[in-house]
């Protein structure tokens, strides 16, 4: 799209008018301890835009600074596990065709019998894969070959000693579909599978249909399909680590999307690949790159009950069904689900829901206390870690107050640098902390 002088003039409006806030940010970012490579962040308040801002460099040359490229406003990251949220929203545009229903049997879509061998009565639908509620295990892997069907890893074919299947164990818990709650990326490969199936399309190209186009946004679940003019402005994700050796002071290294003197390698096999055969090529739970702005056409689209701009994407139905909570965390003796250390305490389909919860250093609690939320701001999203980049999505769908952040790489070790006040790092409280002051 083409950017007015009217669009600028706002767009640097947004840029300076909580400079305190823009300044404590860039002191995050430039932390020596905790370095951060970039940093794109945005906050939307009562349903319009009124912060955005980047800081650091999407690219770092290493051998000359002079060559550095810096973080903009159409800077794409690949946003890993917030990924996961926008493919969701792809499920629900076909259940709105007809193509999908949630609580359906999948392997009448996938067209060979999908059952956990431990439970074979128990069908698998796409409300528990979206819930994580299906009983899947990533521990026979989730990105697969291209000559590894994904038939084969869930009917244990695969040649693995490890079963992407949970299994009765000695603590009595019960682990049936629709049960207990185990946060699987494999979950989204199966999604992207059954996306596939009913279209007869590739689910990077799928996407780009039933989401990022009508919603005008730049992005893509494979980087070779960006233009060459949007892989320019795609981030590379870094790491202060060699040899598994943190080094705050040490060189950034490249870790993913590595592309500013290289394009993305060919990747033949595509050209005969028969859909839903094995969507994990694409990355379905991790693999979309698209910008802070792109994130927030998506939050307002939400937040408008499924309509942006004119265009409806979603019935206000179906954003209600998305953000509805499926499963919600029980803290007892036979707990029904896995809170990884605290930060999952409710989900809804393709979403965590927000609660506010602490338990010391521990929860799901996202802000400082705020006005009116002693508990912090509530909502609903999905938060993305993945090669050095972490990254959230975060909104309150009654206030219209949402938040986004993006960062391209970490300078430390996020598990030795533990937040004051809930699962997430030091830094990402930082981050969260200093945004909600634009919100209040």
């Amino acid at each position: 799209m083409m950017i007015s002088s009217a669009q600028s003039a706002d767009d640097e409006a947004l840029r300076t008018f909580f400079p305190t806030v823009t300044e404590k940010l860039r002191a995050i970012q430039r932390d020596p301890q905790r370095p951060l490579a970039s940093l794109s962040v945005l906050t939307i308040r009562n349903g319009q835009i009124v912060y955005e801002q980047q800081f650091g460099e999407r690219y770092i040359d290493p051998t000359q600074s002079a060559h550095h490229l810096p973080a903009n406003a159409a800077t794409l990251y690949r946003v890993a596990s917030v990924s996961k949220m926008v493919t969701a929203i792809g499920v629900m545009r076909l259940v709105e065709q007809h193509s999908l229903d949630l609580d359906e049997d999948i392997s009448r879509y996938l067209g060979y019998r999908v059952r956990n061998p431990h439970y074979p009565d128990s069908a698998i639908t796409l409300r528990m894969l979206l819930s994580h509620t299906s009983s899947l295990r990533d521990d026979a892997g989730y990105n697969f070959p291209p000559d590894m069907s994904l038939r084969r890893v869930l009917q244990g074919a695969a040649g693995s000693d490890a079963s992407p299947w949970a299994a009765p164990d000695a603590s009595g818990r019960d682990f049936r579909p629709g049960s207990f709650f185990s946060y699987v990326n494999l979950n989204w490969g199966v999604i992207g599978s059954v996306m596939e199936a009913v279209s007869g399309q590739r689910f990077d190209l799928l996407m780009q249909q039933l989401v990022l186009e009508p919603l005008q946004i730049c992005g893509s679940f494979h980087p070779a399909n960006l233009a060459p003019a949007q892989l320019a402005q795609l981030a590379t994700l870094y790491r202060k680590q060699v040899q598994e050796r943190w080094d705050s002071a040490g060189p950034w290294v490249a870790q993913v999307d590595d592309y500013h003197q290289q394009a993305p390698a060919a990747r033949p096999y595509l050209l005969d690949y028969q859909p839903g055969s094995n969507a994990t090529l694409f990355s379905p739970q991790g693999g979309l790159r698209i910008s802070a702005r792109g994130l927030s056409r998506i939050m307002l689209m939400l937040m408008q009950q499924g309509e942006l701009d004119g265009v409806r994407l979603l019935q206000p139905a179906s954003v209600r069904t998305m953000i509805a909570p499926q499963w919600r965390y029980q803290a007892d003796a036979q707990t029904n689900g896995d809170s990884y250390h605290g930060l999952f305490q409710s989900w809804a389909l393709g979403m965590q829901v927000f609660t506010g919860t602490r338990d010391g250093a521990h929860g799901d609690r996202m802000t400082p206390p705020l006005p009116g939320q002693p508990q912090g701001m509530t909502g609903v999203g999905h938060l993305g870690f993945a090669y050095g980049l972490q990254s959230g999505f975060i909104f309150d769908p009654v206030q219209r107050n949402g938040i986004i952040y993006m960062t391209g790489g970490t300078g430390a070790d996020p598990e030795q640098n533990p937040g004051l006040y809930s699962s997430m790092n030091r830094w990402e409280e930082q981050i969260l902390g200093v945004l909600a002051e634009t919100l209040y």
